[in-house]
């Protein structure tokens, strides 16, 4: 799409006191550790003219570096952006700590990469180390965030600049990082003394500084979130490009609902500065899905007159149905189909990044089979209490099906998953309750070793953890949706809950089949959930976004509603690692304490 601004207020704004440029800016945010391509489903026309369901391959960074090789070739002035959240989500990381992460960054050579709050996860020691890693490549990308003040005596300490300055053209192009300051704060784990300045006021010194040098052409690398950079051009003097993440924002065209995409926006999506000036907003969506290709023309004041491009969603021509064969003039209707569409990419991976990625791939399935912890007793899996439902759903037996413990209270699995979550969003930026889907949970876990293959294989999914903040109504109304969708026969909606208990009765109407609820206060005690109070409630995000018919959760809205990116599986990792050896909980913590199924 392209956003071409009137000849009159060029004219008004700019002049030719110096050479016009055009330049290309491909950029890359919140790809989380997640360097292997995975699947997704789109709605491809088949011979008959009809659209389909279909599965194609999608992303990957090797995809990534292929795509930006191919996008940069031939075009004298190109950027190569990062707007954070490069670490954090995947095993990749678990292992490697940002190692793997920068070795394929560096298979691209991206100009600058602004700190996500993501990057301090692992406090400003974690930064500071994949900073460095990074550093080991012959790229020299620039590290930015200009509202970062590190404590003294932090290892960021000289590593982390505020803004660089390029040459495309002949011509001087400012670059200023932000990071999102009270999300990185609140959510993440910088060192006590770190702090992040407003990002308006960091920004704009930032950008002064810079136009008194004689740069005019200023590109903002924010990791904030599409609506806070959209409220933050109209703040700001001399800006003329932000270049963002944070928010997993997929932009594009309206047609990408034709295929199952969903764009939040235009892409570039049109602003204003403080000045009246024209400013260009993209992102590029998540998980080393997508690449952006923007595309500016700046008359010889620096101002933006014109600028256009597209996301490039990536994805193989290796089409195929979950089940029966296509037909040769399905998958041919369906490739052209893919290929006509603007914003996909049929894109192969870059033999370059593929080399660098293979070792890293042996080293993380060598690592599916490290030890992190043991199960001291069967860990029993269970979507529903009672002996009604999924009685036979425990790979472990009879030991499981037959125990009353399991029967009254229901699965022992489901409970700790439950309990992981919520302990690690208290961790990262607090927590009152977790909750879990029964069927998110897949396996028993049997007494003795506990790998990182059994880990991601009880929680094969990508989900990610949300915090919600709630009344204690609305848990209690999402609790209700869970045993609705039960009763309807989804046995994998039953809901699993951390730091709150209650009894269930499914003979009784809806509204009324949840009581006694009580939720465990910071003291330890068990307390009246109160109606009218606010609780931060964690899920996983198939749950927060509706599925299993949580509708309640998927009402949770704006401020209410924030996707931590936090690795659902990782989670669990980390709890097994942090005791060493994992046992049921006590009774008095299970969610359900009590179920009634019959009469």
């Amino acid at each position: 799409m392209a956003v071409a601004f009137s000849a009159a207020l060029a004219g008004c704004l700019g002049s030719s006191d110096g050479d016009p440029l055009d330049l290309t800016i491909l950029h890359l945010n919140d790809h989380h550790s997640r360097l292997d391509a995975e699947t997704t489903t789109l709605r491809l026309k088949n011979a008959a003219g009809a659209r389909e369901a279909v599965t194609v391959d999608l992303g990957g960074f090797a995809r990534v570096a292929g795509a930006i090789e191919a996008l940069r070739s031939g075009q004298p002035n190109v950027l190569t952006l990062h707007a954070g959240d490069a670490i954090t989500g995947d095993l990749y990381y678990t292992l490697t700590e940002g190692r793997a992460d920068a070795t394929l960054m560096n298979t691209v050579c991206f100009d600058a990469l602004t700190l996500g709050n993501h990057e301090f996860d692992n406090g400003d020691a974690g930064a500071a180390k994949f900073i460095d890693e990074l550093a080991k490549g012959s790229c020299r990308t620039a590290v930015l965030s200009a509202n970062l003040k590190p404590r003294s005596g932090s290892p960021l300490a000289g590593k982390v600049r505020a803004s660089t300055v390029v040459q495309r053209g002949g011509q001087p192009i400012g670059i200023v990082g932000l990071t999102v300051a009270a999300k990185t704060l609140q959510s993440s784990r910088p060192d006590a003394g770190t702090t992040f300045e407003d990002e308006a006021t960091a920004a704009q010194r930032e950008i002064d500084a810079l136009r008194a040098q004689g740069v005019n052409k200023i590109v903002l690398l924010t990791h904030l979130g599409y609506q806070a950079d959209q409220q933050l051009a109209a703040r700001l003097s001399g800006v003329d490009v932000i270049v963002g993440g944070d928010s997993h924002t997929l932009l594009g065209p309206s047609s990408f609902a034709d295929v199952g995409l969903t764009p939040s926006g235009p892409y570039p999506t049109q602003a204003r500065n403080k000045d009246g000036e024209p400013v260009c907003i993209v992102q590029a969506w998540q998980y080393a899905y997508a690449v952006g290709e923007l595309r500016v023309r700046f008359d010889g004041r620096g101002v933006v007159t014109e600028c256009a491009g597209q996301p490039h969603v990536l994805v193989s021509d290796n089409v195929r149905r979950s089940s029966g064969a296509l037909s040769d003039a399905d998958r041919a209707a369906m490739v052209a189909d893919l290929r006509a569409q603007p914003g996909l990419r049929v894109q192969a991976p870059s033999p370059k990044a593929e080399q660098a990625l293979a070792p890293l791939a042996a080293e993380k399935a060598a690592f599916g089979q490290t030890k992190v912890g043991a199960a001291t007793e069967e860990l029993c899996l269970r979507r529903v209490p009672g002996t009604k439902r999924d009685v036979t759903r425990s790979a472990l037996g009879d030991v499981c099906n037959k125990s009353e413990r399991v029967n009254a209270h229901g699965g022992d699995i489901q409970q700790l998953v439950a309990q992981a979550f919520l302990e690690q969003g208290q961790r990262f930026g607090g927590a009152d309750i977790a909750l879990q889907n029964a069927g998110g949970v897949r396996v028993d876990i049997a007494p003795g070793d506990i790998t990182v293959g059994r880990v991601y294989t009880l929680l094969p999914f990508k989900n990610t953890l949300v915090r919600l903040r709630m009344s204690g109504a609305q848990v209690k109304a999402a609790l209700e949706d869970g045993l609705t969708s039960v009763l309807a026969g989804n046995t994998g909606a039953y809901p699993y809950a951390a730091g709150l208990r209650f009894e269930v009765d499914l003979n009784q109407p809806a509204g009324q089949r949840v009581s006694n609820l009580q939720w465990r206060n910071p003291s330890g005690s068990w307390v009246p959930l109160d109606s009218n109070a606010t609780y931060r409630v964690i899920a996983n995000d198939f749950m927060a976004g509706g599925g299993d018919g949580y509708a309640t959760l998927k009402a949770i809205a704006g401020a209410n509603r924030e996707d931590t990116f936090l690795d659902y599986a990782d989670a669990f990792l980390q709890y097994v690692k942090g005791r060493g050896n994992v046992a049921r909980l006590p009774l008095e913590l299970y969610s359900t304490q009590r179920f009634i199924d019959t009469p």
